[in-house]
């Protein structure tokens, strides 16, 4: 079965590179990690009422496009 499953894999992983895409690993912050939530909400509090924050906030919502989203 292992060998089945492997060898699915990489049937797809070969057919993802033959497309022309390429594997990329991203990390990105554990949110289960204790403290995770307390930590946004400090860095949230400290921009809060920051101008910047409000203009880039503001131009993202008169730009962005949620065309077929779903809720």
């Amino acid at each position: 079965m292992v060998t089945t499953v492997t060898a699915r894999v990489q049937k797809r992983r070969d057919a993802l590179r033959a497309a022309g895409l390429r594997p990329v690993q991203i990390w990105v912050p554990d949110t289960r990690r204790p403290g995770f939530a307390e930590e946004c909400r400090r860095q949230s509090a400290l921009i809060a009422n920051d101008p910047h924050e409000v203009e880039v906030l503001e131009w993202i919502e008169a730009n962005y496009d949620d065309t077929g989203w779903t809720a």
